[in-house]
């Protein structure tokens, strides 16, 4: 399993990039004391993503972080209600998929469970 992925962001895109991952249905939490002024992070379940100040962050073209939730459906109409495109994708293994840009640029792909087999 991997514990978290690390996006770089600068500092003024933080609070807007906090909010979009919390649509998601993450939640922030308290990075350890000797890291905190160097980003912010935010859970769900098991999984973080952590969000690295930077004053020149590079923003990868067609790389990713992709998120299987188990509401989609809901999470999707949250993102749309607040102004996100959201702009579903070919489904795999039965599965829908959908992505869209983070407030800081970053490419995220949303992901339903598949069903089971």
């Amino acid at each position: 399993m991997i514990h978290h992925a690390s996006l770089e962001l600068r500092r003024e895109d933080c609070h807007a990039e906090v909010a979009f991952w919390e649509l998601l249905g993450f939640a922030e939490v308290v990075p350890p004391a000797v890291l905190a002024e160097r980003g912010r992070w935010v859970q769900r379940g098991e999984v973080q993503v952590h969000l690295v100040f930077s004053a020149d962050p590079v923003i990868p073209r067609d790389g990713h972080v992709a998120v299987a939730l188990a509401d989609y459906d809901a999470v999707l109409a949250r993102l749309r209600g607040t102004g996100h495109e959201a702009a579903p994708r070919t489904e795999h293994f039965g599965s829908p998929r959908t992505q869209v840009h983070s407030p800081a640029g970053h490419l995220v792909e949303l992901m339903a469970p598949p069903p089971a087999r």
